[in-house]
Order: structure tokens, then sequence, then C-alpha cells
């Protein structure tokens, strides 16, 4: 496969795929802070769909930044891969202390990009989540664990490139799990992307800024999720 040139055209690239979503007034799409964000947006655009956050920290080993131990999530849910963590050697303090360092910069990131925003909605409707990318898949497997408590019809993930394990995985967590790519070997997300700076908060803000004003100058759209079921 050849690399994307940056978010953006993951997206777009990502959008042509969940062509089954577009115009259907039942449909949100999500992404994840801050990387999934500029992806989400183009899929959010290409299908004519509201564009929101649902915040997620991974939680990464002292040792190795790469190494994904779990994750946390908007509404108080952990998932630990305690079989990574046992492997490591990471005692039960050490762990906590990483929840903990995590926790108040979810809790930041909430409150900066909620702070112009209604409560988050995604009962009875279907919720596209969206990242960069998926290595190991903690974070977005903590996702769609807290989304689960609020009450969606279904979730769909989507990501321009998933590991084989991540894609696997989420393909039984979710209901539905749309890789554009899902190479033999992913190291890293990064290298699958030819630019792959730091998403600022700026950003993101910027872009769920867009996708609002976007949405509110857009004339209705006609319900019509005929076969909806289907997609």
């Amino acid at each position: 496969m050849r690399r994307f040139s940056n978010r953006r055209e993951a997206g777009r690239e990502l959008a042509a795929m969940l062509h089954a979503f577009a115009n259907r007034q039942d449909v949100i799409v999500l992404g994840l802070p801050r990387g999934g964000v500029p992806v989400a947006f183009e899929v959010a655009d290409a299908l004519r769909a509201p564009l929101d956050v649902f915040t997620v920290r991974k939680l990464s080993s002292p040792d190795d930044e790469e190494c994904a131990i779990g994750a946390i999530a908007t509404g108080g849910v952990t998932t630990i891969d305690w079989r990574m963590a046992d492997a490591l050697r990471i005692s039960d303090k050490t762990l906590d202390a990483l929840i903990a360092q995590e926790r108040v910069e979810l809790e930041r990131r909430d409150r900066l990009y909620r702070s112009n925003r209604p409560p988050l909605v995604v009962r009875g409707r279907t919720v596209v989540v969206v990242d960069d990318g998926l290595a190991t898949g903690s974070t977005m497997q903590a996702a769609v664990t807290a989304l689960r408590t609020m009450k969606p019809a279904r979730i769909v993930v989507a990501t321009p490139v998933a590991s084989h394990q991540a894609d696997d995985a989420l393909r039984t967590a979710a209901d539905a799990c749309v890789s554009a790519y899902v190479p033999v070997r992913l190291s890293s997300v990064g290298q699958w992307y030819e630019e792959f700076s730091q998403t600022t908060d700026d950003e993101v803000l910027d872009l769920l800024h867009r996708a609002a004003k976007r949405m509110a100058s857009s004339p209705p759209m006609v319900e019509s999720i005929a076969g909806a079921e289907h997609a």
C-alpha cells in the first residue's frame, strides 16, 4: 500500500468506504482527539453528518510510549491489557499513577472541547467512531466500551489503517469495523503517513467549529434510511 499524504487525505479515502452511511439523519461521526479529528472531519463532511469528539487516553508503558497497556475514556471507563501489564511487570501502584496522570489530561480536554458544545447524545443513533489508525486498538476498545453505556443503536469503528490484531478485536467489540488498509505488519501508525505531526487543541477546536458551521448552513436532509440495517 502507499502511504497517506496526511490525515485529511486519509479521511477522504476512508469516507469513500462509508457511503452507506451518507445523508442519514441517524448518523453522527465522532473523532478520537486529537489525531482522529482531522480524519473524522473529512468523513463527516463526505457523509453530511454532524461531527463531535469522544475523549480517550492511551495508557502507555513507562518504558515505551508506543506500547499500550490499556486506555481510559470519558464516562469513567478504564480498560487494561492485564496480560501485557503482567508481562512488563507493571505494579498496581505504577498502574494507578498512570491512570491518575492520564485522567487529568482527559478531563482537561473534555472541558476544553465541550466548553461551548451541548452534552453528547448518541442514544438510538448510528455512531461512526474514527481514529487515524489502530495499532493495538486499546484506545478504540475503551471508546466503544464507554459508548455502549450511552445506548447508541449501532457503533461503527472506522480507521484508515489497522493492525490485524486491532481489526479483529474491533470487529468483535463494535457492530462493524471499517479499515481502509490492514497491512501484514504495522509497527506504528505514523509509518503509514507522509506527514504525521501532532494535532493541536486549536486544530481540533477549529475543525469542530467548521463542521458545526457547515451543518448549520446545509439544507435539511430528507429522511432516507430505507435498508439502513443492511449497510
